[in-house]
């Protein structure tokens, strides 16, 4: 053997923390794998159905996308995409002027939580 196949076949030494070559290496199982706090990305329910226009008298539908607390949820949360995200916010702004969705909470009236400003 020569002295430069020898130098590549020898191992590393210890407090050099070199990753292990590919064959040593475990292997991952097939199937995305990941995990983490990052799940599957979701469908855009309104593109799904092929949705044009968010209706704002729908106010069943539209009540999927409030919060506990009355507000807007986000895109993160929910999965609409920007287009549907914009429209969205369009129409619950609308049902709750024409008073079909709350503005706030109901137990927050009720505790007084967020006394008015008197």
């Amino acid at each position: 053997m020569s002295e430069a196949t020898e130098e590549l076949n020898r191992p590393a030494p210890a407090d050099d923390q070199a990753p292990a070559p590919r064959a040593e290496r475990p292997r991952r199982r097939a199937g995305g794998g990941g995990g983490g706090r990052f799940g599957r990305r979701r469908v855009c329910s309104f593109c799904v159905d092929k949705v044009a226009l968010i209706d704002y008298k729908e106010s069943a539908k539209l009540r999927r996308y409030i919060s506990d607390r009355g507000k807007i949820e986000p895109r993160r949360k929910t999965g609409t995409c920007a287009t549907h995200q914009r429209l969205l916010t369009t129409a619950l702004k609308r049902a709750r002027h024409l008073a079909l969705l709350p503005f706030t909470a109901e137990h927050i009236h009720l505790s007084g939580a967020f006394p008015s400003r008197a």
